[in-house]
């Protein structure tokens, strides 16, 4: 075999087959997985097709095949982020039943896909004229009762937060498609957000998990419980584990008939186990210490539900529940209980709740989704590696053997240009550890000459609760494949490291985010990896708040990507977002009442004076979590300072890109921006206009 010449090119100049294209076409992964009979099910992204998501099954003879043909689109908005939108039986006659939620309109459509046919989705539920409707989430059919059990969210006013949840049935004959008043309420709406109802085995109860600004559910929850009558009404509902400092992320029963459930009551959420007499009604009692007893078989919360930890560990057994229907654990026929876990990424393991030995899945997968299905003694989850992208991985618990069943992970092109990520730990401010993930310019055949140090950007994640998974990610090797290096920051606040770790963004987010990622930005300098001159910074959501903050607290950062932002926090807690988010500050940053100047001075928006490195924003026109306003804000407030900017926008979209022809542009709009501010030799992407005065339009061009 020849050897392959090696070209030796400056950082950033080298050519790379990973494309714009090919990366906006790998966008995504499966989610939302299911059983369905023998069948397995998920839902799957179709950049190419308008950005919807299609419900995919997998046949028994292996057969990948839609559901639904386009445009259904099969994703819920319920809490802005979605949430489980889909649930299908599997009949003795006539085939699979399936109820979904299709994101044009967030009705609830039932389908036959096997009928003669086929047949159109019927819908189920109404329209409403009042504020964003009607919406629905986390269903479970119940077709010997005519009924789908599922999140109702329901808009009563124009205003974001006008807005009430409850659990709902809704009649499987289709007679609440024009009538609301079809729709019977299973509980009622002192609380402001609740999951879908879990049956127990013997259907005679139900329980869920609530909680109430302006806690958000990775702060605290409570897991509540109610006796299912015989009518199918709720009775009895009471509050029976969890508390304001306390977050249940998952709940699932057991077979014998207890709860199981995780919860971070010990500072990790680790796996713990209700028995059947304690979920008996009971006075709840106050929170007090743990006692050595407790600590040796089970421990009391703050409403008095003893549990029984399964597997004590300093590991995540669960993660933020940013949507409904995640599930980490799965309880498996015979006892066992399928589990994901690890501090950072999340690996798959089956766990013996009996003697609490934990055994891993051997295999190359070193990230799983919080999306685990099971059917009897099979466990089906989506998995990823450094690698390889995500795939729909199933493990045979009596066998212990594990394989790719569906969206199998093909190279787009050779894996030689692969970034090759390292895991690092690094030091912040005070001594505190900070994690991240390196990816070094990584090119099969070219290297940069000797002594030249190669730019970096650093990218900061969403959340800001949540972490940068380490997985293959073809929006990473677009840039290390040119000679860019990608450092991802789990700065403090993110998850996957306990709640210390979680919680040292509380009341400073605009700081301890800044700071980590300033910090190992400058140990990259400092220690010869990077170019101290060509360092740059970027994210989305949160991260974009992070990148935009960074702008203005340091001048470390030569330029920044800014995608979907937070620019404002005063008008943020003023009724600026959605109601999930809209106090979520108070944890973040302080009550406004109390720390209104604090919401002032972190904001970019309100410290525009300082921002002196070039910058594009690039924001969905539909967003209603980050509205548009606030870019447009933000760039009258840096208009006139001489400062290089673009602003692109893009019709359609909402709170993160979707869409093939978007990324492109995004992406290639990102590179410009480093071709320019680093001073790149390359002419393969359109150059991006950097102008100097703020005018914002909505044409999808720069402004």
């Amino acid at each position: 075999m020849q050897q392959q010449t090696v070209v030796t090119a400056p950082y950033g100049a080298w050519p790379s087959p990973v494309d714009a294209a090919l990366v906006a076409s790998h966008d995504g992964h499966p989610e939302y997985v299911g059983t369905v009979g023998e069948e397995v099910w998920w839902t799957a992204p179709r950049p190419g097709e308008g950005g919807r998501r299609a419900l995919i099954r997998l046949r028994t003879d292996g057969a990948e095949v839609p559901v639904l043909a386009p445009p259904w689109n099969v994703r819920s908005k319920v809490m802005g982020y979605g949430g489980m939108p889909w649930a299908a039986v599997d009949r003795v006659t006539g085939g699979p039943l399936v109820v979904f939620v299709h994101f044009a309109d967030q009705r609830l459509y039932i389908h036959e896909p096997d009928a003669p046919g086929g047949g159109a989705p019927r819908p189920l539920t109404p329209l409403s004229a009042v504020g964003e409707g009607l919406r629905w989430a986390d269903p479970v059919l119940h077709p010997e009762r005519g009924e789908v059990w599922c999140v109702l969210e329901e808009f009563t006013g124009p205003g974001p937060t006008d807005v009430r949840r409850v659990i709902a049935a809704v009649p499987l004959d289709g007679s609440a498609a024009g009538d609301r008043a079809a729709v019977r309420e299973l509980t009622d709406d002192r609380h402001r957000f609740v999951t879908g109802p879990r049956l127990s085995p013997d259907g005679r109860r139900a329980a869920w998990i609530v909680w109430d600004h302006p806690r958000m559910p990775w702060d605290g929850t409570e897991v509540m419980l109610a006796d299912v009558a015989e009518d199918g009404s709720f009775g009895g509902a009471r509050a029976v584990l969890g508390g304001p400092e306390e977050s249940v992320a998952q709940i699932e029963w057991a077979e014998d008939g207890a709860l199981l459930v995780a919860t971070d009551r010990t500072g990790w959420w680790n796996l713990h186990r209700l028995e059947p007499h304690v979920l008996e009604p009971h006075r709840p009692e106050p929170h007090r210490p743990e006692t050595s007893a407790e600590a040796a078989g089970g421990r009391e919360g703050a409403l008095g539900g003893r549990s029984v930890e399964l597997c004590p560990r300093e590991e995540e057994f669960a993660g933020p529940l940013w949507k409904l229907g995640h599930r980490w654990f799965a309880p498996l026929t015979g006892g066992l209980i399928a589990v994901l876990h690890g501090r950072g990424a999340p690996v798959l393991g089956v766990l013996d709740p009996r003697t609490g030995e934990l055994a891993d899945v051997p295999g190359p997968w070193t990230e799983w989704e919080p999306a685990l299905a099971v059917n009897g003694t099979r466990v089906v989850g989506v998995a990823a590696s450094p690698y390889s992208g995500h795939e729909v991985v199933e493990l045979d618990v009596c066998t212990g053997r594990s394989r790719v069943i569906g969206s199998a992970h093909a190279d787009a092109v050779d894996p030689a240009y692969y970034p090759r990520p390292l895991a690092r730990t690094f030091t912040g401010p005070d001594g505190r550890e900070i994690h991240a993930q390196l990816y070094p310019p990584h090119h099969p055949g070219h290297t940069a000459p000797d002594g030249e140090l190669p730019p970096y950007v650093i990218w900061a994640h969403g959340g800001p609760t949540g972490r940068a998974p380490l997985v293959l990610d073809l929006e990473i090797a677009y840039f290390t494949s040119r000679g860019i290096g990608v450092a991802e920051v789990n700065y403090g606040g993110s998850t996957g490291y306990g709640r210390a770790y979680r919680e040292r963004l509380r009341e400073r987010w605009g700081v301890v985010d800044v700071e980590d990622c300033a910090a190992v930005a400058g140990a990259l300098a400092d220690e010869g990896i990077a170019d101290r001159a060509r360092l740059a910074i970027r994210g989305g959501s949160a991260g974009g708040w992070t990148a935009a903050a960074s702008l203005t607290a340091t001048d470390l950062y030569a330029c920044a990507t800014v995608s979907y932002p937070i620019l404002d926090l005063v008008s943020w807690a003023a009724g600026g977002t959605h109601d999930f988010e809209s106090r979520y500050t108070e944890s973040l940053v302080g009550p406004f009442a109390e720390v209104a100047d604090r919401y002032r001075e972190r904001s970019p928006l309100h410290r525009a004076d300082r921002v002196g490195s070039p910058f594009v924003l690039l924001q969905g026109l539909d967003d209603t979590i980050c509205p548009p306003e606030q870019c447009e804000r933000f760039l009258e407030a840096v208009s006139g300072r001489g400062v290089p900017h673009a602003y692109l926008t893009f019709e359609g979209e909402g709170h993160g890109f979707r869409r093939a022809d978007t990324m492109i542009r995004a992406l290639e709009a990102e590179l410009s921006l480093y071709i320019q501010t680093f001073g790149l030799i390359r002419s393969d992407v359109p150059t991006l206009e950097l102008l100097k005065s703020a005018v914002p339009n909505s044409t999808g061009g720069a402004s």
